[in-house]
Order: C-alpha cells, then sequence, then structure tokens
C-alpha cells in the first residue's frame, strides 16, 4: 500500500458474490475517488464460486487500494468484519455489503456534510435507515416487526439495524465484543460502549447478481436467540472511561 494513510476504510464482506465484485468495486473507486483517501479491505468468508477470483483480479487492478483476506474456513459475516478490522487502517471505517445493494454515493454524501467538516467526538456510528426498500411485502413486515421487537427490549432506538450502511469511527469499532451475529447489534453495542449514534437516510438498492444468504426460519431462530444473550450483556453494563485518558466520553462520565 502507498502512503498517505487512508482516512476512509471500506470494509466489505464477501460470500458467494460471484458478478457482484467487480462492478462494486468499479464504483466505490468511481465515487470516492477525490473525496479523500480511501483504502477497500475485502473479506472472503470461504465462497465456493467465482468470488475469490474476481477478489484476485480486483487486487491486480487497484493494488495501491483494494487489500483482500480469505477465510480459510466459513466464519460468518460478524467475524468477516472483524477480520477486516484487524487490517483497515483508516480512522473511520464503511461497512457495506458485497451484493450491490448499498450506495457508496450516500458515504461520499455523509462524509462531506458529517466527518469531512468535524464529526462530533462522541460520535461513534452513523447507521443508515432506508428510504425505500426492495425487498418483498413479508421481508419489510418481518424486519419492522423484528425492529419494534428489538427496540423494544434493548432500547437502543434503532429503526433499521438490517441495513449494510454503517460508516463507524475505527476507534469504536474496536471497543466492540465480538460474537456471530453482532453486526446485527451495532448501535446498542455502540451506546454499550459510550458512544453516540446517529441515523442517516441512505438508498437501497436491488441485489444485483446471486441470490439473498437469509432465510425467514433460519433469520427468526438465530436472531431471537441473539436478541436474548443483547439482553443480558446490556444488563450486565457498559465500560469504564478514566478521567485521565484523552477521550471524548470522560468529560460525559466525570
Amino acid at each position: 500500500m502507498t502512503d498517505p494513510a487512508p482516512q476512509l476504510s471500506v470494509l466489505i464482506p464477501f460470500y458467494n458474490e460471484a458478478g457482484n465484485v467487480l462492478p462494486l468495486l468499479e464504483e466505490v473507486h468511481a465515487v470516492l475517488a477525490g473525496a479523500m483517501v480511501f483504502e477497500v479491505v475485502c473479506v472472503d468468508d470461504q465462497s465456493g464460486d467465482a468470488t475469490g477470483d474476481e477478489l484476485a483480479e480486483a487486487a491486480a487492478r487497484w493494488p495501491d487500494t483494494v487489500r483482500v483476506l480469505t477465510h480459510i474456513r466459513r466464519a460468518g459475516k460478524s467475524a468477516a468484519l472483524f477480520t477486516g478490522l484487524k487490517a483497515v487502517r483508516g480512522a473511520w471505517t464503511q461497512l457495506i455489503d458485497g451484493d450491490g445493494q448499498n450506495d457508496i454515493a450516500d458515504t461520499k454524501r455523509v462524509w462531506a456534510e458529517v466527518v469531512a467538516p468535524g464529526a462530533p467526538p462522541r460520535l461513534g456510528l452513523i447507521a443508515g435507515r432506508r428510504k425505500s426498500r426492495n425487498d418483498s411485502g413479508f421481508k419489510w413486515l418481518q424486519s419492522r416487526v423484528a425492529n419494534g421487537v428489538r427496540r423494544f427490549v434493548l432500547k437502543d432506538d434503532a429503526t433499521d439495524t438490517g441495513c449494510g450502511w454503517k460508516l463507524i469511527r475505527t476507534e469504536t469499532f474496536r471497543e466492540l465484543p465480538f460474537f456471530a451475529s453482532m453486526h446485527r447489534f451495532l448501535p446498542a453495542l455502540v451506546k454499550r460502549a459510550g458512544w453516540d449514534v446517529r441515523e442517516e437516510w441512505v438508498n437501497d438498492r436491488a441485489r444485483w447478481h446471486g441470490a439473498s444468504k437469509y432465510g425467514f426460519l433460519g433469520r427468526l431462530g438465530a436472531g431471537l436467540f441473539d436478541l436474548m444473550g443483547m439482553f443480558w450483556l446490556i444488563r450486565r453494563g457498559g465500560y469504564g472511561v478514566a478521567r485521565e485518558w484523552d477521550d471524548p466520553r470522560a468529560e460525559e462520565q466525570a
């Protein structure tokens, strides 16, 4: 990689996204070029299709910005995000999905409006809230019910945790505990750590190629189990912040 160090790291987990890889990375470079110094960290969660080949092609095409990490066995989306987190170098990390549904143009806009002018020091997460859904009516209803139950239980005030678009302060991200499916609870985890969360309206596009990796029954069962675990974790309290630290959260707790 070349200097200067990136201001933004775009972190993308991939699992069986053949056909989406190169168009997505082409879009990222076209939109963000000139807006900030950025890098793209891609994590292949042991895809069984041509995703790995397309990622290798992308790394050769954009050697100064694209890095690829490949899991030796499938570990899930949250594990892929934490693998990428070990490699990112930017002060902020943009999370987007590998299916093309998230619009990187929202990153450019939010960066210009919120981050570049000087984001509030305690702002840890900017979470996307989809303007419209490109899902079936059943999936929309499922999401509404799940979000309502989660807000009631966790009191996280988040309206759309299923949206993959999330711009998170890297320092904040590195403080969060890892567990499978933790990516579904980022607003609650960030607030538990003492950071602020805000939402921004973002676009939601149709998947470019391939099929969704999540089924209703599997998501429902895992979601209820994970929600119980999150309820337990939130009730155990948050982190301590020392007055002597150069930490924006220290002022509030002083």
